[in-house]
């Protein structure tokens, strides 16, 4: 096959419908605007949401919740699933996510205390729970805060 002989699959283009030519075309005269109105009018545009004048919809329905702006996307990891590394091992941001236990690190990660930990490790991460501490130490490992 070659680039000459390709061709489109059949109903996959379309011809544009050419509007205000006439009205053997069936767009002719209004050309598919009705008759009158500011939508009929030449240059008409209106924003999003604009209601005509009435009070639009995402001002009429009353607003919950807040949103902050400055809150930190820490990723949490529970004790319990750093068992799967090897004794000895030093796990830090880019293990967790060579492993696929975390997939992006955000602004973080912090170990929580679920789980339990039989292996000595050295974990390297934002911040720990005191629980997450306390096992990770007592197998044996260290918790450091980077």
């Amino acid at each position: 096959m070659k680039l000459h002989e390709l061709s489109a699959v059949p109903g996959s283009k379309k011809e544009p419908k050419r509007i205000g030519r006439g009205h053997g075309s069936g767009q002719g005269k209004t050309a598919g605007k009705g008759h009158k109105g500011q939508k009929a009018r030449a240059g008409r545009g209106m924003r999003p949401g604009f209601e005509g004048g009435q009070m639009p919809l995402q001002r009429r329905i009353p607003k919950r919740g807040f949103n902050n702006i400055f809150a930190k996307n820490i990723v949490a990891v529970n004790v319990g699933t750093l068992e799967r590394f090897e004794d000895g091992a030093v796990v830090d941001t880019q293990a967790l996510i060579d492993s696929g236990i975390v997939k992006t690190c955000c602004d973080g990660i912090k170990i929580l205390g679920n789980g339990n930990l039989t292996k000595k490790l050295t974990v390297k991460v934002t911040a720990y729970s005191e629980a997450a501490k306390q096992k990770i130490e007592t197998a044996g490992g260290k918790a450091e805060v980077i």
